[in-house]
C-alpha cells in the first residue's frame, strides 16, 4: 500500500491562516463598539432592503457604533455607505472569491481574507450586535454561526436582529414548528433573535443593550435569560 503524502505547501497554509488572524486582531482590537450587518450581495440599489440597510447603518453610526460588513455589494454596500455618509467608521471584511465579491467603495477601513473561517471570527469577535438582512447561503451561515455561539455560551450574548419580517417569517415558522417540534432546540433559544422591519427599532435594541451591559456583554446563562426577557417582554 503506497504512502499518502501531504502536499509540500500544506504546512505553509498554517502561516497564511495565522497571518489573517493576526492582521484582523491588530486592526479591529481598538474598534470599540460595533455592529455586524449581513445580507445579500445581489441586492441592487433600487431594492427597498438596500435603503433600509443604508438607513439602519446611518442610525447606528450616529449612535457611535462602527458598522462591519463583508465589504461587497448589495446589503453590504448599503450598510457601508450609510455609515460612511454620516462620518461613521465603515469596516469591510473582504473575501477573495472567484465571482460576486467586488469590494464596495464605501469602506474607510478594509481587511482582506482568503479564508471564510478567519473572516467569520472577525465578524463575531468584535461585534456587539448582529443584524441580518435578507440573503442567501452566506447570510444563513453567518446568522446560524452567531446563534450557535450564543446558544453554547462560546460568545457573549449580543442582540441578533432579523430585518424583514416577510422574508424571515417562513424560516422562523420552520424553527418553531419543526426544530422545536423535534426538541432539537429549547423554547428559550428562540429569544436570541428579534424580528423587525424598522431601522429605529433595531438601533434602539442595540443601543439599549450596550448601555445596560457595556462592551463586555454577558455570558452567564442566568444573565442571558434575564436580558432576553427584557427584549421580549
Amino acid at each position: 500500500m503506497s504512502e499518502i503524502r501531504m502536499p509540500m505547501d500544506e504546512p505553509w497554509r498554517i502561516f497564511r491562516i495565522m497571518a489573517e488572524f493576526v492582521e484582523g486582531f491588530e486592526e479591529l482590537a481598538s474598534l470599540g463598539r460595533a455592529v455586524s450587518i449581513f445580507g445579500s450581495a445581489r441586492t441592487n440599489d433600487g431594492d427597498p432592503y438596500y435603503h433600509v440597510a443604508r438607513e439602519t447603518a446611518q442610525l447606528l453610526a450616529k449612535a457611535g457604533f462602527a458598522v462591519i460588513t463583508g465589504g461587497g455589494g448589495g446589503i453590504m454596500e448599503a450598510a457601508n455607505r450609510g455609515a460612511a455618509e454620516v462620518g461613521g467608521k465603515s469596516v469591510g471584511l473582504n473575501i477573495e472569491l472567484p465571482q460576486e465579491q467586488i469590494p464596495n467603495k464605501y469602506q474607510n477601513e478594509s481587511l482582506h481574507f482568503r479564508y471564510f473561517f478567519c473572516r467569520k471570527v472577525m465578524f463575531l469577535k468584535y461585534a456587539h450586535g448582529f443584524i441580518a438582512f435578507p440573503g442567501g447561503f452566506g447570510t444563513m451561515d453567518e446568522l446560524f454561526e452567531a446563534l450557535v455561539l450564543i446558544q453554547t455560551l462560546k460568545q457573549a450574548y449580543f442582540p441578533i436582529i432579523l430585518m424583514g419580517s416577510k422574508y424571515w417569517r417562513g424560516l422562523l415558522d420552520w424553527i418553531d414548528n419543526v426544530m422545536l417540534g423535534h426538541n432539537y432546540i429549547d423554547s428559550d433559544d428562540r429569544r436570541f433573535y428579534t424580528l423587525t422591519d424598522e431601522p429605529a427599532t433595531a438601533t434602539k435594541i442595540i443601543v439599549d443593550y450596550y448601555e445596560s451591559n457595556g462592551i463586555a456583554g454577558i455570558k452567564e446563562p442566568e444573565g442571558i435569560r434575564k436580558q432576553m426577557e427584557n427584549f421580549t417582554s
